[in-house]
């Protein structure tokens, strides 16, 4: 037996914990959305000497707006995000921001209610033709394997594998939403959809080879199917993870040396592809194990 196919218990529980620990922070603090989400309107100014954020907060009061997110960007930027404004209203924000000093627009963006609703309800509606088809295609690419596991237990493994893949940057995003106000938008779904994609690359990885393997005389020979599945693991171990650190470092430099604009877009695809690379292994691979343990010892 090698070493995954004596541990595959072990392996478990720090995705384990880890999932627990992003449930924890998202029922705790939940999900700042974005003005693309839950509407509302985004202007992005610059000074010559940026005013303080109480300086900002003190001349805008007045307007009425109700509650105004106030926030620097870059040396000199400042980002305000507020309810939905019409032309009028912005145009009296700008004033009232010119006071504090030469500034000058770099971005308006308003959303409303109904368009944000829109590309929310998209945004999930995609996330579950995404899954039931992962659940599909999977099963019908193992249905020549259906022994000792059936054919669509990979499909659900695969599945649940892809929500703790998900589950992780969403919590890491909500605990980054309360402690530094970060929000969500329609870049952060976009994110979500590729991490779908991507990390079920590595679990169809090991999967296939598995497949492979129960397909060879001499494997079914060797010993248990928890002695195939650890193979198999090991067999493919080198190319997932070359692949993804490939993929990772280029995330990585996106999200150090990129504009701010994509910065948390290229953390979410970053945490979600370590995640996705490690979640085959210690995840997806002992799930189906002691699927089909209990399956077999119940049929005892």
């Amino acid at each position: 037996m090698n070493f995954f196919s004596r541990n595959f218990k072990t392996l478990l529980v720090f995705p384990t914990i880890l999932s627990l620990v992003a449930i924890v922070a998202i029922a705790m603090w939940g999900l700042r959305l974005g003005i693309d989400i839950s509407g509302g309107s985004l202007l992005e100014m610059t000074y010559t000497t940026r005013p303080s954020v109480d300086e900002i907060q003190k001349v805008v009061a007045p307007l009425g707006f109700g509650e105004v997110r106030v926030q620097p960007a870059g040396d000199n930027g400042v980002i305000l995000r507020l309810r939905a404004l019409s032309n009028d209203e912005k145009n009296a924000l700008e004033t009232s921001l010119q006071t504090l000093g030469d500034a000058k627009e770099l971005e308006f963006n308003s959303v409303g209610p109904t368009i944000g609703a829109e590309i929310l309800n998209k945004g999930m509606m995609a996330v579950v033709i995404v899954i039931l088809g992962f659940i599909a295609f999977i099963a019908f690419a193992f249905r020549s394997v259906s022994e000792p596991v059936s054919s669509w237990k990979y499909g659900v493994v695969a599945v649940i594998t892809l929500a703790h893949d998900v589950l992780v940057p969403v919590g890491l995003f909500a605990a980054m939403g309360h402690f530094s106000g970060v929000e969500i938008g329609s870049l952060f779904i976009v994110a979500m959809l590729t991490i779908l994609g991507v990390s079920i690359n590595n679990t169809i990885v090991v999967f296939d080879r598995v497949r492979e393997n129960l397909r060879r005389t001499e494997a079914r020979r060797q010993g248990a199917f928890s002695e195939v599945v650890g193979r198999s693991v090991s067999q493919t171990l080198a190319r997932s993870i070359n692949t993804s650190v490939a993929v990772i470092i280029v995330l990585a430099s996106l999200w150090y040396f990129g504009p701010i604009a994509t910065k948390d877009f290229a953390l979410a695809l970053l945490t979600g592809m370590i995640v996705g690379t490690y979640s085959s292994i210690c995840l997806a691979s002992p799930l189906v194990v002691l699927w089909e343990q209990r399956t077999a010892s119940s049929r005892k």
